[in-house]
């Protein structure tokens, strides 16, 4: 289904997952194209493996080998890949239809009941998804209550390629990120529980920088969590892609960002994700913030992407 605004930004959702599967906004020469990667076919987007575009959960990101203690219980989640629980496991929200109900022409609102048990979570889990089309902007918008304490931590994954051409390198885009520290990880991409500074490394995106600048002095590609500000004067996140001068900006309400290069479909560094969650591996390090919603609470996890007139 289509989401559209007179202001001529559109994006196109999907009951699959949740999912997102494009997002079209002008250039500065008003040519309106996706910036978003993904399939062609609808085959495809039946086993969507990347999770282009997927609401992820119950979890998103890494479970250090699948197991977390929560209140004196041990927990044994699905182990998907090598031995640790990535993005919910096998059968993740990014697998399964969401029931939908269209609001307007620009707000569609999916809903799933995780059961008890499901990839090995205690708890029946209620979550709702809503996107929002403005003038300018698409929010995704997130909410879960549970019966039983549970890990929850949601979030959407998009990959971006602001130029409009899913074929050509992002690395001229010039990434800004609200963050002083970040999270190292070890050889399977576990944190490694330290907060690391990102002062005169390749992680510093405290200023606009390429991401190609970046990549070169970090010495690995990104697949980390950033520590975002937690009051930022405005947007958590600025990209700017100096081919079609689209200017991406990201608000959330949530204390991490995990910065994702890809390569899909053979094209080098053609896209790259910004996915607002919480830290990877907060179950098993006290020190993170906490994943643990109870019930009678109510998760919220909201991004709002806004599109500022291209330079």
């Amino acid at each position: 289904m289509t989401l559209t605004h007179p202001s001529g930004i559109s994006a196109t959702v999907h009951p699959l997952g949740a999912t997102l599967r494009s997002l079209f906004v002008p250039d500065r020469e008003g040519r309106i194209e996706n910036i978003l990667v993904g399939f062609e076919n609808e085959e495809d987007w039946l086993q969507n493996d990347p999770h282009f575009g997927c609401t992820i959960g119950r979890f998103a990101n890494r479970i250090a080998n699948g197991q977390f203690n929560l209140n004196g219980t041990l927990h044994q989640l699905s182990q998907n890949q090598g031995k640790h629980h990535l993005h919910g496991g096998f059968k993740n929200f990014s697998k399964v239809i969401w029931n939908t109900e269209i609001l307007s022409d620009q707000v569609v609102r999916f809903t799933y009941y995780s059961p008890a048990c499901e990839e090995g979570f205690p708890g029946n889990l209620n979550v709702t998804i809503e996107y929002i089309l403005g003038e300018n902007s698409l929010r995704w918008k997130s909410s879960a209550t549970v019966d039983q304490a549970s890990p929850v931590n949601l979030t959407c994954h998009p990959y971006f390629n602001l130029t409009g051409n899913h074929q050509q390198s992002i690395l001229l885009h010039e990434l800004q990120i609200c963050s002083e520290k970040y999270l190292p990880v070890d050889s399977t991409l576990i944190p490694t529980g330290e907060l690391r500074s990102v002062h005169e490394t390749g992680f510093d995106f405290r200023t606009p920088t390429s991401i190609g600048k970046n990549l070169k002095a970090a010495g690995v590609s990104f697949d980390h969590t950033f520590v975002l500000d937690p009051n930022p004067k405005e947007y958590s996140a600025r990209c700017y892609d100096p081919t079609s001068g689209r200017i991406m900006e990201i608000f959330t309400n949530q204390p991490g960002l995990q910065l994702y290069l890809a390569s899909p479909f053979g094209n080098d560094h053609s896209a790259f994700c910004l996915e607002p969650q919480k830290f990877p591996d907060s179950p098993n390090k006290l020190h993170f913030p906490n994943t643990i919603l109870h019930p009678g609470e109510v998760y919220e996890n909201v991004m709002t992407l806004r599109f500022s007139k291209p330079l």
